[in-house]
């Protein structure tokens, strides 16, 4: 895929419109990177340069 294609825009679906969301920049509150727990997992997300996601264990 390149840079220009378009992709379609997502509709929510049943399940995901009473779903909480939130503003990864209020999460991650010095503008790069938050650590989250899961069952006594720790997980870490970052947002790139780019201004992408990246969850990392």
């Amino acid at each position: 895929m390149n840079a220009m294609t378009q992709l379609p825009q997502l509709k929510p679906s049943p399940e995901t419109v009473h779903m909480d969301t939130y503003d990864a920049r209020d999460l991650i509150k010095d503008g790069v990177q938050v650590c989250l727990t899961l069952d006594q997992q720790v997980y870490y997300l970052r947002i790139t340069r780019s201004g992408k996601l990246i969850l990392t264990k």
